[in-house]
């Protein structure tokens, strides 16, 4: 039976790590790649994927999602073809079912080799 996605992201092109991503990280946590949303970011860490969406006519409203690698049971990527030109990420966590679908700019290769090293090298650290 298929389940619909918990979560839906987009993320578009790759971009510097955000200033204000540094006040959410813990001690020995570094930012390593991070790619613009539609209104914001999301941002690959030593060890969790934090999406920071603002909400709001204003933006001023700032939901906050911090997904750790280790609830990270399952992913697959899929690049796009010919005539379907969206790229998308599935992951499969404890916490439910998450979509990432990739703009155009987005390189799904990169983004499916971050998830990569940090479910089977950063998690099981």
């Amino acid at each position: 039976m298929e389940t619909a996605p918990m979560l839906t992201w987009t993320l578009q092109q790759e971009i510097p790590i955000p200033p204000d991503v540094t006040s959410l990280l813990v001690d020995g946590e570094t930012a390593v790649a991070s790619f613009s949303t539609f209104r914001d970011s999301a941002t690959f860490t030593t060890r969790r994927l934090i999406v920071r969406d603002a909400q709001g006519i204003t933006g001023k409203k700032v939901e906050i999602y911090s997904l750790p690698y280790s609830m990270i049971n399952m992913w697959s990527s899929e690049n796009a073809g010919r005539l379907d030109f969206n790229s998308e990420i599935e992951l499969w966590t404890r916490a439910g079912h998450i979509k990432i679908k990739l703009a155009k700019g987005a390189d799904v290769r990169r983004i499916d080799s971050l998830i990569a090293w940090a479910v089977l090298s950063v998690a099981k650290a």
